[in-house]
């Protein structure tokens, strides 16, 4: 009788966690060769570097800052994936109506600093004045020559609230391309999944309670989809026992109010991390509004009340 001598190696989930474009990010690759998977993540972590050094703000020699540091002076001309973002990041602006605006890099920081020093809230005229230079509109883009001109001086744009689920997609886009048939790319909360757990299992996500937020209040499975969660539990300061959160409106300079968070549900992380802030700002009959006029796309919004709130195409259970 022969007997076979053939291992079978059993597929597992191999993850790495590590801190880049300033946020923690987690990758997850389902793969039976932990060494190849580990070449993988490998891959995808120099994706995330690579647009880091593209968009960053902290660095003089990114294409951001050249755009930022030619403001009101000339066109920059950047890379065509830069132009593109920029483009996308300016239709969102359409759409929101400006709750969401890659020139919020223009607001007066003096004016903020979430954390126990900050003790009140500046003046609404001065607050409003610290967000003058913050206009879309005065972004153009000229598309012969892929070249970027802020029209004031002293405009600044920033991909805080673009850049992860823009550089998630990413990373998944090359871990596919290199045979990668399941994983997650998790940047700081703003994830994309695809493929299935090794068990056969869709992947299960939590979405994260305002309040303990290493708690979630509900669960999803999914496969194929992005999730992303803007809120207040992260930055915030609590002026006379009230908490406000470091989302500000780009129209009147001060923070959001009546809302904790807000969990964006759709293909593409890009637009889930997009679309997260500007429902914040917007409100929660004016953003589910918009959420239920888009396509493939669900909206979780949870009051100050600690009230649900979901767009009309999801059922969520507690």
């Amino acid at each position: 009788m022969e007997i076979s001598n053939q291992i079978y190696l059993q597929e597992t989930t191999h993850q790495k966690v590590m801190k880049l474009m300033g946020n923690r990010f987690e990758i997850s690759v389902v793969s039976d060769d932990v060494e190849w998977a580990n070449n993988r993540i490998n891959d995808a972590v120099d994706e995330i570097s690579r647009i880091e050094r593209l968009l960053t703000t902290f660095n003089e020699s990114s294409q951001t800052q050249d755009i930022n540091r030619n403001a009101g002076v000339k066109p920059v001309k950047v890379d065509e994936e830069v132009f593109a973002l920029i483009e996308r990041s300016l239709k969102i602006s359409k759409l929101t109506q400006g709750s969401f605006d890659i020139t919020y890099g223009s607001i007066d920081k003096r004016l903020w600093n979430f954390d126990t020093s900050m003790t009140s809230l500046p003046d609404k005229e001065i607050a409003r004045e610290s967000v003058k230079l913050i206009n879309y509109r005065n972004v153009i883009l000229d598309s012969n020559d892929c070249s970027v001109y802020l029209k004031e001086k002293g405009m600044r744009i920033g991909f805080g609230g673009i850049g992860k689920g823009y550089a998630a997609d990413r990373a998944k886009y090359v871990l596919q391309h290199r045979g990668v048939l399941s994983g997650i790319v998790n940047a700081s909360g703003d994830l994309t999944a695809w493929g299935r757990q090794p068990n056969g299992n869709e992947w299960t996500i939590g979405i994260a309670d305002p309040d303990k937020k290493q708690s979630p209040f509900s669960f999803m499975n999914i496969t194929d989809m992005s999730v992303a969660t803007s809120g207040n539990y992260e930055k915030y300061a609590i002026i006379n026992g009230k908490k406000y959160s470091h989302t500000i409106n780009p129209k009147t300079g001060l923070p959001v109010e009546g809302i904790k968070s807000v969990t964006i549900i759709t293909h593409n992380a890009e637009l889930a991390d997009a679309m997260a802030t500007p429902v914040m700002v917007m409100g929660i009959k004016a953003g589910l509004d918009l959420i239920n006029q888009i396509k493939n796309i669900a909206c979780i919004i949870i009051d100050d009340n600690d009230k649900i709130y979901t767009s009309d195409n999801i059922n969520i259970k507690l």
